[in-house]
């Protein structure tokens, strides 16, 4: 997977949490109770935006330039990175017979769910740095 940046607008208004909106992504918006848990919260937001993208078999949009979506309303602009998918590519590698055995039996696709999987596992890990 390779890592891309999307523009998100920060705004607020008087009365409310800080909120995040994608221009590449509409309907894609995230809040939060001061500007650090808004961002947390659109790294999410446009991660599972993108996967139902991508299960909807749908192209991903290419990032819109920073300089053609600032407004005069925008409180803050800051880009938020995401996970695109790459081009498949075959690997081999060793687990336990007992491991694989349990895996087949509830998975469709052993690949699938490997890499679903590891992406979950990966997820985690960033989430904690």
């Amino acid at each position: 997977m390779k890592q891309v940046f999307y523009p998100a607008l920060v705004s607020k208004d008087q009365d409310s949490d800080y909120d995040i909106s994608f221009p590449d992504f509409a309907g894609c918006v995230s809040a939060g109770g001061t500007i650090e848990q808004a961002i947390r919260s659109a790294h999410e937001a446009l991660q599972l935006h993108i996967e139902g993208i991508i299960e909807d078999k749908d192209p991903i949009p290419a990032a819109t330039p920073l300089a053609d979506v600032m407004t005069d309303d925008v409180l803050a602009l800051v880009l938020i990175g995401a996970r695109l998918p790459g081009k498949a590519q075959r690997v081999q590698i060793t687990l336990d017979e007992h491991l694989l055995a349990e895996i087949d039996a509830v998975a469709d696709n052993r690949s699938g769910f490997l890499a679903e999987a590891a992406r979950d596992k990966l997820s985690r890990l960033m989430s904690n740095n």
